[in-house]
């Protein structure tokens, strides 16, 4: 059986997919860009604050799921300028806390919105 999770404290989907899909034991969360949810807009402008607001709206996700983000296994982060990355690191230590998912990162040409970063994950249900 699939789940489908829809947050009214994350962004809508701008396309044709799900923000999350709850199966099997796991959740598979869309990924995420830095949209606040309340104005449905992109607010944030430095690489913290995007990354604040992506993390923001996947924990919202998981929530509404019946996770955290202390379930996340595995992340994806895709990120417009990898000279972003030390600064994305920071607030993804402190928004994870003592959890570690494995995690890719890669530096991507463009992303929906023209945002810094966008984060997908995969977490415990």
């Amino acid at each position: 059986m699939i789940e489908t999770i829809t947050s009214e404290n994350a962004p809508k989907a701008l396309g044709p997919y799900s923000q999350a899909l709850k199966t099997g034991g796991f959740i598979f969360c869309s990924g995420q860009i830095p949209i606040n949810p309340a104005t449905n807009m992109v607010e944030a402008a430095t690489i913290e604050e995007q990354t604040r607001q992506a993390i923001s709206n996947l924990k919202n996700v998981l929530e509404k799921a019946g996770s955290s983000l202390a379930n996340v296994v595995k992340t994806t982060v895709f990120i417009k300028d990898m000279n972003d990355f030390a600064a994305l690191n920071a607030v993804y230590a402190e928004m994870f806390g003592q959890t570690k998912p494995a995690r890719s990162c890669v530096e991507v040409a463009r992303l929906p919105k023209d945002v810094k970063v966008e984060i997908e994950c995969i977490a415990l249900a």
